[in-house]
């Protein structure tokens, strides 16, 4: 999505930006010569597989950085060797030895979890020092948060309307943010002020839930004056960091998490995470503006994927869900719950592009589908009178009532995970990518064929 830059005597003093290539595919590889500013979102529930788009045009990139959300969400990639990274915070580019990493200042950040991280990825032989920056915006998360986390989806499930959060006190952390007592990565190298700050947030939980809340705040306040220390070289002033990047012409990729049906004001509410997985949650999420950014890559399963409760129209039960959710080897890469399994589901995934601005889709997992004889294809929602809905409505009783319109396609019954181009590819399955790039009217670039980083087919544009 190129921004025309308006220019007028406002603009005189303004830094121009260098001169942006224009993206090209490569005609011997799945690699892509990219844009200067490149974001990739998640579009269903989560889980669609944008870490391994992210770990691959990292390559190209020199930036690659996250925008929002925390360790709750999951990123599983591989290594050219075939070995498994499990990533909560650090971002997918990591593996790239030439980019540099960064978090945002919309990230919730918990600092034994993200250390924990660290050393993992350093005994396989990562180098992080020098290539990971947070920012000194980014707010903290701390173990408090998730003991309210875990009690407050225990009062839920008195009721049964329990969310299914992953316990990790992502919505407590995002909560003490809106309610402004929450403590920021800046806090930590003011001693003072910030055991003030902690010891006043225990407060609060102590006051809500009373001897049920668990928590030594005298305890994290020594833990965190260590963790100071510790990652003092990582924090720096990221909005200033990537604009200075972004007018020396460096390339950014931005990585999404969690994704736009679990986004707070567009996703199944209250059945959502905490933050904005949606594009407006990277603007406010990095501090570079909608502007900046010149291609928006939704990321989609071939088929749909859920964790926790609340409504999921095209879901699938019985035997042939256990099938392939085995198949896809479907647990949470943060939890290990198992998912809900579900059809490609087009109302929610037009939806999300909507939303998004999306300009290409990577669709992952299509060889997950190899063994069946028939795929349905969620086209459209009727309510129970007959009206047929353009989109995913707002009330949750209306979602979880429609009648969803299915499309019967043919399977192509082979194993497509050796295929690495569009010709490789049986005639069926090119049909199936084909119709859900004709059903949201949006190209399909990228097709997921295995979890390995080069199992990835690229469709020429459609003529």
């Amino acid at each position: 999505m190129a921004a025309s830059l308006v220019k007028s005597s406002l603009f005189l003093h303004a830094a121009p930006r260098p001169q942006r290539s224009a993206v090209r595919l490569s005609a011997t590889s799945s690699r892509v010569d990219p844009p200067q500013v490149s974001v990739v979102l998640g579009t269903q529930w989560g889980d669609e597989g944008k870490g391994k788009l992210v770990d691959n045009l990292a390559q190209q990139f020199d930036i690659v950085a996250r925008a929002q959300g925390g360790a709750n969400a999951g990123h599983t990639i591989y290594d050219e060797t075939g070995r498994k990274f499990a990533l909560h915070l650090v971002p997918s580019g990591i593996l790239n030895p030439k980019a540099t990493c960064v978090i945002g200042n919309g990230v919730v950040l918990h600092l034994p979890g993200l250390f924990e991280e660290i050393r993992r990825l350093k005994e396989k032989g990562v180098q992080v020092d020098g290539r990971l920056l947070v920012s000194d915006r980014a707010h903290l998360l701390f173990d408090l948060h998730k003991e309210i986390d875990g009690l407050r989806e225990a009062e839920l499930a008195g009721d049964g309307k329990q969310i299914g959060t992953t316990k990790r006190g992502i919505g407590p952390a995002y909560s003490s943010k809106a309610t402004r007592n929450g403590l920021r990565v800046c806090d930590l190298f003011d001693p003072a002020t910030f055991k003030t700050k902690l010891t006043n947030l225990a407060a609060d939980g102590a006051k809500r839930f009373g001897e049920k809340f668990a928590y030594d705040v005298e305890g994290d306040i020594a833990a965190y004056q260590k963790l100071a220390e510790e990652i003092r070289p990582f924090v720096v002033d990221t909005v200033e960091y990537l604009h200075e990047a972004l007018q020396s012409g460096k390339r950014i990729l931005i990585e999404g998490a969690n994704a736009t049906m679990l986004d707070l004001d567009f996703g199944t509410y209250p059945y959502v995470t905490s933050s904005n997985p949606s594009i407006g949650g990277i603007a406010t999420g990095l501090g570079l503006p909608p502007s900046s950014y010149d291609d928006i890559v939704g990321v989609a399963k071939a088929y749909t994927t859920r964790v926790g409760a609340g409504p999921y129209p095209t879901e699938i039960h019985g035997k042939l869900a256990e099938d392939l959710r085995a198949v896809g080897h479907e647990y949470g890469t943060t939890t290990g719950r198992p998912r809900r399994i579900g059809w490609m589901d087009i109302v929610a995934l037009r939806y999300a592009c909507k939303i998004n601005g999306v300009t290409h889709i990577n669709l992952t997992k299509l060889d997950v589908l190899d063994g069946l004889e028939a795929i349905e294809v969620g086209v459209g929602y009727k309510t129970k009178d007959g009206k047929v809905l353009k989109s995913v409505p707002a009330d949750l009783h209306t979602l979880e009532n429609v009648e969803v319109v299915y499309e019967t396609l043919p399977g192509w019954k082979s194993d497509i995970s050796k295929a690495r181009k569009w010709e490789e590819l049986p005639a069926a399955a090119q049909a199936y990518v084909q119709r859900i790039e004709d059903l949201i009217g949006i190209p399909v670039k990228w097709i997921g064929v295995g979890p390995g980083r080069d199992a990835l087919v690229i469709k020429p544009a459609k003529k």
